[in-house]
């Protein structure tokens, strides 16, 4: 019998290896599977984005000339431009950033390294979770109801600011504090452990480890909210506008105006709708090149924070 066991450990030794080998090729499979389905439903999104993007390419690649970025809208579908239209989305994008960035991202650092952890704490993360996916058109009527009319800034840049603003920041927020997070705790125990306060860990320590990610929430989210419709509707945005507000700077003392903040305004994608709306095939031509305007922007902003990542992350790592 002592003779038969070392036979029989091989045996069981093989068959464990080859049950192991057996394993492995079966989950590789579903691996390569599951990569094989990933792939398509990319591809299916990417060809569609793109067959829709040639298709505005084919209508409307014809109206994108200077004066079509340099002409108001008009009455006559040849004559009719976008300048009201970008003007307007670039006032009420500035308005955007300088509002919504520095209170989300603020927020974002406090919930992630201030905030004691409690029940408190945890209701606000999860209603900030929940806000960062409420359709926009919430966002428009609470901005009618507490900008228009409670605080009385009417139907203005300023209004259509801020309900941007309120839309994109839990987007920010939990972008801000999901790049927070992965910073490793070692750097913040190495800086405690060298006198450093909490202030000091997370302005010299955490934020410039974290900024590629902060970067990245904020520019998808403008990205976001420069396409957006419903919510300025809402307010009472203009679909048809033919002078320009007030311009932010000046070339007479004191310089700076905020006269612009209480103008009347319009955005491309508003523009877009209006001409869609309209009958005739040279007013949907119009609302192509709007909307390849648009695309454009969005896709530029998007890599741009692609580059911007990879830039500040290989800063950070060399």
């Amino acid at each position: 019998m002592a003779s038969l066991s070392p036979s029989i450990s091989i045996e069981a030794t093989g068959s464990g290896v080859a049950d192991i080998r057996a394993n492995v090729a079966r989950r590789r499979r579903w691996d390569v599977l599951f990569a094989a389905f990933g792939l398509l439903a990319t591809s299916v999104g990417v060809i569609t984005l793109l067959a829709l993007f040639i298709d505005l390419l084919i209508d409307g690649y014809h109206r994108l000339t200077p004066d079509f970025f340099l002409s108001f809208p008009s009455r006559r579908a040849s004559e009719a431009g976008i300048l009201s239209a970008w003007v307007g989305t670039c006032l009420v994008m500035l308005v955007t950033a300088v509002v919504g960035v520095p209170i989300a991202v603020s927020a974002g650092i406090y919930l992630e390294e201030y905030a004691p952890k409690n029940w408190v704490t945890t209701l606000i993360e999860i209603n900030v979770s929940n806000l960062a996916a409420v359709p926009s058109i919430v966002y428009g009527l609470l901005a009618l109801g507490l900008f228009v009319y409670a605080l009385g800034f009417g139907q203005s840049v300023l209004s259509a600011g801020l309900t941007l603003a309120l839309m994109i920041m839990p987007v920010i927020v939990v972008a801000t504090r999901e790049a927070v997070r992965a910073v490793p705790h070692a750097i913040r125990e190495a800086a405690y452990a060298a006198g450093a306060t909490r202030w000091q860990v997370t302005r010299d320590h955490v934020l410039p480890y974290s900024v590629p990610g902060i970067a990245t929430g904020v520019i998808i989210g403008l990205a976001r909210a420069i396409g957006e419709t419903a919510p300025l509707i809402t307010i009472g945005a203009l679909t048809f506008i033919a002078y320009l507000p007030d311009p932010p700077l000046s070339t007479t003392p004191p310089y700076v105006s905020f006269d612009w903040l209480w103008s009347g305004f319009t955005v491309l994608p508003i523009q877009m709708f209006n001409w869609v709306s309209r009958p005739g095939t040279a007013f949907h031509a119009n609302a192509a090149a709007a909307g390849i305007v648009i695309v454009v922007l969005t896709l530029l902003m998007n890599a741009f924070a692609i580059y911007l990542r990879y830039r500040l992350r290989k800063k950070i790592n060399w």
